[in-house]
């Protein structure tokens, strides 16, 4: 058979996997980045009651290999949602604990990102939000988030680019993403090596190109 036709074969598979790559990384993103603006905001909150934990989650996040994370998630997620709703969780565990790993550590990531963002723009416009009668969290919402969202964009698509690199960890769980489902494959047909050189070809090709799109982003922001 020849390599063509073998990845004819496999392209099924192998799209399934990076289908589920794709997936655990957009959920991921979409959670990480709306827990790290929350984080954000409540360490520039000003009070102890809500900047203190948030300090803590992200000094903690940032000091725990990802690995071991994703590892405790995925023993912690079935347990957890069979305490709270009584019931086995239906939904495939690797993916779900998958998810809720990669959301809750990116989050710390994230919220400085976000953080950095916020104190990049000038008090000027907190304070006239404020002499227009604004609240906090309009002042946030309406005035500062916006702004500081822009700025931040080229970080936060950096960030992003990571953490579709990161996602071939979740082979040590067992949850069948593109990286996993090349390994397989190429460990059945006696080709591991090439499976393996191609799917770490693939990776970077698309953080190359990613990459290359962010500091695309990131003139055009200048201007």
């Amino acid at each position: 058979m020849s390599m063509m036709t073998e990845l004819a074969t496999a392209y099924p598979g192998l799209m399934g996997g990076m289908i589920t790559t794709l997936k655990v990384l957009f959920l991921a993103i979409l959670g990480g980045i709306s827990l790290g603006t929350v984080l954000a905001l409540m360490r520039l909150s000003g009070i102890k009651a809500l900047e203190v934990p948030a300090k803590l989650y992200v000094n903690y996040f940032r000091s725990v290999p990802l690995l071991l994370v994703l590892l405790w998630f995925y023993f912690a997620v079935p347990m957890i949602y069979f305490w709270v709703a009584g019931k086995y969780l239906q939904l495939n565990a690797a993916f779900a604990s998958c998810v809720v790993a990669f959301m809750m550590f990116e989050a710390a990531y994230f919220s400085e990102v976000v953080r950095a963002g916020i104190q990049s723009i000038g008090s000027g416009q907190v304070n006239a939000a404020k002499a227009l009668g604004m609240t906090y969290g309009q002042t946030m919402r309406l005035v500062i988030l916006p702004q500081a969202f822009r700025k931040m964009l080229p970080l936060i698509l950096q960030q992003c680019i990571i953490l579709f690199q990161d996602t071939t960890l979740v082979f040590a769980i067992g949850l069948t993403d593109f990286f996993r489902a090349a390994y397989v494959r190429g460990e059945l047909m006696g080709l591991l090596t090439p499976y393996i050189l191609g799917a770490g070809a693939i990776y970077f090709i698309i953080s190359l190109t990613a990459s290359i799109g962010v500091q695309h982003v990131q003139k055009k922001l200048r201007f």
